[in-house]
């Protein structure tokens, strides 16, 4: 039987204070009846002797204290997991908002998780093709890898991951491969978008969403990722499967960690986000991974918007110390009309050795993506220089490395949304770029590789 309590002495925000409660526990669900008889649900935040903080999913509007009535569940917040769960689309929460049937529950699941022993992890080493060359080409993307998005407003973050959703396959026979898709305070447009672009192409049959909108309660937002990644870890590690988990924004999800923060009244730290804000990026971020004796993966891309375009913000500052590198998107880039406008210079896998390679993707990967690297950077700086002094004031040499920065933007970095390049095709094509260097230039590859792989016209 469920123990009911009519105590509700005080209401602030989206948080709701009980008291002479007994036996009640941190994590722990409750329902809350209120005077129509309508049922809303919450999960306690903190346990002060016969004192508890219960955060309300639905919000505390219209909610009368003298006639509430609160009942604890005597369990976590749980999330109801099957191979069904492919395909189909739910709230931030878990419940199903495609219309579909309710999941016919294999097991319920804690949506706290459990740590990853780190004896029992095992290292990130196989590629992931996102058929994005940026990616691929320069910032490999490998299992069981954390890697951001660093993106600010008006970017096409959205369409990126899209393409990520999309594309993204592991390479290798027999592999089964499934996407998690976790939106946070995203608009119904944005919403929209994401499903009917994984309809339209039948991604979504390999993928989980989990939608959470701007208008829905910022509390739901504080359980959609950990939702999400419960989701994934049941396909990873009980179900075999390699899952790219995609978080879409990050920046949205620590917005309503601050709003409830404040309604806690806590000391704010940084910017008004709490102290403890690294903490708790970090239980979402470390649940990716690779465990020892387990054939799945899970490998996490979360998005991020800078407010700003400021990489000194909290939210992306914080991201970068936990994750294993970014992918940053260029505002000058995106104006140019380059998409996806990724800015190669400052992004970074700090995986990436582990990730290419014979066996993996190609011998002369790492070297490649070194030489094309340093060229478009000598490139850039040729093309401030033609900016300053203008271009009569370079020399040849100068002039060949701006061609090439202009070249690589166009056909390397700038591919659309809807173009889904083979690593094998990405390499060909710095080859290709890189041929308008004599071979004592490419200073940065191996003489074996130019004579196999350089196709001089």
């Amino acid at each position: 039987m469920l123990t009911e309590y009519q105590t509700v002495t005080s209401i602030s925000g989206p948080l709701m204070l009980v008291e002479n409660v007994s036996g009640a526990r941190y994590g722990e669900m409750v329902e809350i009846e209120i005077c129509d008889g309508t049922v809303r649900h919450g999960q306690i935040l903190q346990v002060d002797r016969d004192k508890v903080l219960v955060q309300v999913f639905e919000g505390t509007e219209g909610v009368d204290i003298s006639s509430s009535t609160v009942r604890l569940l005597g369990k976590p917040q749980q999330l109801a997991v099957s191979p069904d769960i492919l395909g189909r689309v739910f709230t931030g929460t878990g419940r199903p908002k495609d219309g579909g049937a309710e999941i016919v529950a294999e097991k319920f699941v804690n949506i706290n998780g459990n740590p990853i022993n780190p004896y029992s992890r095992d290292y990130p080493n196989e590629f992931i093709q996102t058929g994005i060359s940026t990616i691929d080409g320069l910032n490999p993307l490998v299992r069981g890898q954390k890697l951001p998005i660093f993106s600010g407003a008006g970017l096409p973050h959205d369409e990126i991951t899209a393409q990520l959703a999309r594309q993204a396959t592991v390479r290798g026979k027999g592999e089964q491969f499934a996407v998690v898709f976790a939106a946070m305070g995203i608009t119904f447009e944005a919403a929209q978008f994401f499903i009917n672009d994984l309809q339209s192409t039948g991604a979504i049959e390999r993928a989980v969403l989990f939608i959470n909108l701007a208008n829905d309660p910022a509390i739901e937002r504080i359980a959609t990722p950990r939702v999400a990644l419960t989701a994934a870890e049941y396909l990873a590690f009980e179900r075999d499967m390699h899952v790219l988990v995609i978080l879409n924004d990050m920046t949205n999800y620590c917005e309503a960690l601050r709003q409830i923060s404040a309604a806690r009244k806590e000391v704010p730290g940084r910017r008004g986000y709490p102290g403890y804000l690294y903490t708790d990026l970090a239980t979402i971020y470390e649940r990716a991974g690779r465990i020892k004796g387990k054939k799945g993966s899970i490998t996490q891309v979360p998005v991020l918007t800078m407010p700003e375009d400021d990489k000194t913000h909290p939210v992306p500052d914080l991201t970068g110390y936990i994750t294993e590198g970014q992918i940053i998107l260029s505002r000058s880039l995106n104006r140019k009309g380059i998409a996806p406008p990724v800015d190669v210079l400052p992004s970074l896998s700090r995986l990436k050795d582990k990730g290419i390679g014979k066996g993996k993707t190609r011998e002369d990967h790492a070297d490649l993506y070194n030489q094309l690297y340093a060229a478009y950077a000598r490139g850039k700086e040729c093309q401030e220089l033609a900016t300053i002094l203008g271009e009569a004031a370079l020399s040849e040499e100068d002039r060949k490395y701006m061609i090439f920065a202009n070249q690589f933007e166009k056909r390397y970095i700038s591919q659309g949304y809807y173009e889904n390049r083979t690593v094998e095709q990405t390499l060909d094509l710095g080859w290709e770029l890189l041929s308008m260097f004599e071979d004592t230039e490419l200073k940065r590859i191996r003489v074996e590789f130019i004579k196999k792989y350089m196709k001089r016209k």
